[in-house]
């Protein structure tokens, strides 16, 4: 179903090491309103919208993988220089306990990548509401991740990620307009 192109979907660049930012990138990683949340739910949630609007699932749950890649190399370039007082400073000596510098899914507070952030109520309107609200989540967690950082090397990917939430709302918004417009549909026997 999906070719795999080997490069980012946008160029990552890290100014320097920065575990303490990378801690707060985490949150778009493995947290409720991250990427790999919103690529599972649209991903499971396509299966129950009607025809007229699936693809559109699958191609956001898809950009969603990629905006995961995206996160994941930028946590990696701000830690892979980082010592471990380094990572224990800035709050991240449990992970590096338990998973050196490794990714793993959990919040920016360390709490673990739960399933129950993934939604589905198998009302299509229902469920593409659901997803505008976790685009616009996203997107304010990018806007809150570009005013903590001071990496314009980062800025400039977060903010490429923050535009990318702001479609994605607006194509969720189209599809609900699309599905309300067919079911008012006056139908004749």
């Amino acid at each position: 179903m999906w070719i795999y192109e080997k490069k980012l979907q946008y160029p990552v660049k890290v100014s320097k090491c920065n575990p303490m930012l990378a801690k707060f990138l985490i949150e778009q990683y493995g947290g409720a309103d991250g990427e790999l949340a919103a690529a599972l739910r649209y991903l499971n949630q396509r299966y129950t919208i009607p025809d007229k609007v699936a693809g559109l699932l699958t191609d956001i749950g898809t950009e969603e993988l990629a905006h995961l890649e995206m996160i994941a190399t930028m946590v990696y370039k701000l830690t892979k220089d980082a010592t471990p007082d380094q990572m224990k400073a800035c709050g991240l000596g449990a992970h590096y306990a338990d998973h050196d510098k490794a990714l793993y899914y959990h919040n920016a507070a360390g709490a673990p990548f739960t399933i129950t952030y993934v939604t589905a109520k198998g009302d299509p309107i229902t469920d593409l509401y659901e997803d505008i609200a976790a685009e616009e989540k996203a997107r304010a967690t990018y806007q809150w991740l570009i005013n903590l950082s001071d990496d314009p090397d980062i800025n400039d990917a977060l903010r490429f990620l923050r535009e990318r939430e702001i479609i994605h709302s607006l194509r969720f918004q189209e599809a609900v307009e699309i599905l309300k417009e067919e079911r008012d549909k006056k139908v004749y026997f």
